[in-house]
């Protein structure tokens, strides 16, 4: 009887702690570490060691990962699917990477998955439906996680998903209650610290952005930044197809939320110049401008989303694929039969400039071929699907090939544009060596008192040791433009600076005035040159250059603005534009170079039928799916992009690119409430 009464006492103060609620404490979107999970509620406990073996093997077989995430409340964001999307990309989370998260107390869940996932949309929602709710419905949170693993292995691997569960094998509520009873005064102890860890979060943690790390909120800045930058030039291109196809009146509310995006943009670039500049800036200043760069970035993108559905609907490319694709071939060719001339007139350049002066078009021909070679392989593509009725399909693969064509435009305009600028550069030289000339002759016609430090003279010496140099550049047979101007600039700089005080004011303006002509020209061939490298290779592209080039831009545009009322500040700031320019050259460089021809992802190009040209197109950013795998046991594949993002769609197939922010086009997946 004793027994019996313990046995039911136990039950009933067992129900008590299972049913009492316990206190929610929300989280923000959360970072990783080492390890692939993330547990702040603790409800894994001794099992994390199986989660741990689960997604190891995973990774082993397939070269897949899965991260896994578990809190009490999901929120900033609150819905599950915006917070698993700011997690995976503050987190850099790729192709090939999955994100499980939980939010125990909030009953909902998701499973994240890259646009460009070798996983189609119909896979993801199986692997959810059979291996993951099943095990969360029983409160068996490490079956979840094994089970979308299993999931995982199975789809990677070709295997059917059909019939199967997830979870551990019989460890469900029924059994955690039974075990619960049975050690009711352990699992008293824990659930009641555990209520009052709880609470305590509930009162104390700060949520949100705000309880990141310094070094959090900089990693999620500057992706941010790289990813909202990705969206407004896909969104420009995009744009410009279909002012193109429907006019500027049709098109009106796209430039409207475009122009909004660029401002805010723009807002977050200058905030990251100012965090990278040599001023130190406290820790507060610090996480108040990632802060601000991060929220711009958001409104940028909502700006860009809340267009993307009309835009698509506008552009339909599926309703006129046929002429679109014939469009489309008609541009290609216009843009092949330019090779050609584009060859010789580099040819030209070579003769007359050194490689570092051509650095920024050197390989531009070889580009612009790549992508056109892609865009003739996906227009075949689209015949072949028009020809079966799949009309949806072909409207993929034309826009992908529109896309391309108007990178290999872009790459060949470049190389024209280069040309000119260099050409206007050569011809400034005379004006320049001619005020410097002038300049030495005025400051050794100063008297001697003037000089009493020695300084003057020490200018004059370095300004003509300048000229030498620069006309011994001048007589070899190849010459850098952007060099001499730099020279030029520099001496001229320092030599005004001397002389300025014994000029009068409106000298010394109209001195600020013409430099500022020189040095205005030259920053905009460097911008120009920036502009042009980044935008045709912005799939390997970061967000530092991104940075410098978007100040830069800002500072001409100021400069031009103040060169009427005060040259001499425009002249600084036209000088720092470019400056910044050229950091901006030589960091996207470094990010090209190091992107080792697609980083280790040079064999999607032998078995996808496309060729080298593949690799082109991702560092054109141009973000394929399933047309490079073309499907087989992977499912609907490869790569997705375009305008603001890449999740758009629906199935395997994903779009290229289209109008919107990174919250219309970017990662994709399945869950719901458990």
């Amino acid at each position: 009887m004793r027994a019996r009464w313990t046995v039911g006492a136990a039950l009933a103060v067992g129900a008590l702690i299972f049913a009492a609620p316990l206190a929610a404490s929300a989280a923000g979107p959360v970072t990783f570490g080492s390890s692939p999970i993330v547990d702040t509620v603790g409800v894994l406990g001794s099992r994390t060691g199986d989660v741990e073996k689960a997604i190891d093997t995973l990774y082993e077989n397939e070269r897949v990962q899965l991260f896994v995430a578990y809190v009490d409340v999901f929120e900033n964001p609150s819905d599950a699917v915006a917070w698993t999307e700011d997690t995976a990309n503050a987190n850099g989370m790729g192709a090939n990477d999955y994100l499980l998260a939980v939010a125990v107390d909030g009953r909902t869940y998701y499973l994240s998955a890259a646009a460009d996932s070798p996983l189609s949309d119909q896979q993801l929602s199986e692997i959810d439906q059979n291996y993951i709710e099943p095990a969360l419905r029983d409160e068996d949170w490490a079956g979840a996680a094994i089970g979308a693993a299993t999931g995982l292995e199975r789809a990677v691997g070709g295997d059917s998903l059909d019939g199967s569960t997830g979870g551990s094998g019989g460890s469900g509520f029924f059994w955690f209650f039974v075990i619960g009873v049975l050690v009711v005064g352990v699992v008293l102890f824990f659930v009641l610290r555990r209520r009052g860890s709880s609470a305590s979060r509930g009162r104390a943690a700060p949520s949100g952005i705000g309880a990141l790390s310094t070094a959090e909120l900089k990693q999620r800045a500057g992706s941010a930044l790289v990813r909202t930058d990705d969206a407004v030039k896909t969104s420009e291109e995009e744009l410009g197809f279909a002012i193109a196809s429907y006019g500027t009146e049709a098109t009106a509310g796209f430039q409207k939320a475009l122009t909004e995006a660029r401002e805010l943009l723009s807002r977050g670039f200058t905030l990251q110049q100012k965090l990278d500049d040599s001023e130190p800036d406290t820790e507060e200043q610090q996480r108040a401008w990632y802060a601000q760069i991060i929220e711009n970035c958001e409104k940028a993108n909502a700006a860009l989303d809340a267009q993307a559905q009309a835009f698509d609907a506008l552009r339909a490319l599926e309703k006129n694929a046929p002429q679109a694709a014939q469009a489309t071939r008609q541009a290609a060719e216009a843009a092949r039969a330019r090779l050609d001339g584009v060859r010789a007139t580099l040819a030209r350049l070579s003769n007359q400039y050194t490689d570092a002066a051509l650095a920024t078009i050197a390989d531009n021909p070889a580009q612009a071929e790549d992508r056109l070679a892609f865009a003739d392989t996906a227009l075949a593509e689209a015949d072949t699907a028009l020809a079966a009725g799949k009309t949806s399909d072909a409207a993929v693969d034309i826009r992908a090939a529109e896309e391309a064509v108007d990178q290999a435009a872009l790459l060949l305009d470049a190389v024209d544009r280069l040309d000119h600028d260099l050409t206007e550069a050569r011809a400034s030289f005379s004006e320049a060596i001619a005020d410097l000339r002038s300049d030495i002759a005025a400051a050794k016609a100063l008297p001697a008192s003037a000089d009493s430090s020695g300084q003057l003279a020490s200018v004059v010496a370095s300004t003509e040791s300048v000229l030498a140099d620069v006309s011994a550049k001048l007589s070899a047979d190849r010459v850098n433009p952007v060099e001499v101007v730099q020279r030029l600039e520099q001496a001229n700089t320092q030599i005004d600076a001397l002389l300025g005080s014994v000029r009068d004011a409106e000298a010394a303006r109209q001195r600020a005035q013409a430099a500022l002509t020189q040095t205005l020209l030259a920053a905009r061939s460097q911008l120009g040159a920036a502009e042009d490298f980044i935008t045709a290779r912005r799939g390997a592209v970061g967000a530092e250059a991104r940075t410098r080039l978007a100040e830069a831009g800002r500072l001409i545009v100021q400069a031009e603005s103040l060169g009427a009322a005060d040259p001499a500040q425009a002249l600084a700031q036209a000088q720092r534009a470019n400056q910044l320019a050229g950091e901006a050259i030589r960091l996207a460089q470094n990010d090209v170079g190091g992107f080792g021809g697609m980083g280790g992802m040079g064999g999607m190009g032998a078995g996808s039928g496309r060729g080298g040209n593949v690799a082109g197109a991702v560092l054109g950013g141009i973000l394929i799916n399933s047309m490079l795998g073309g499907g087989g046991s992977r499912g609907g594949g490869g790569f997705g992009g375009g305008f603001g993002g890449s999740s758009g769609g629906s199935g395997g197939r994903r779009s290229p690119g289209s109008f919107g922010g990174s919250g219309t086009r970017s990662r994709r997946g399945s869950g719901g409430r458990f």
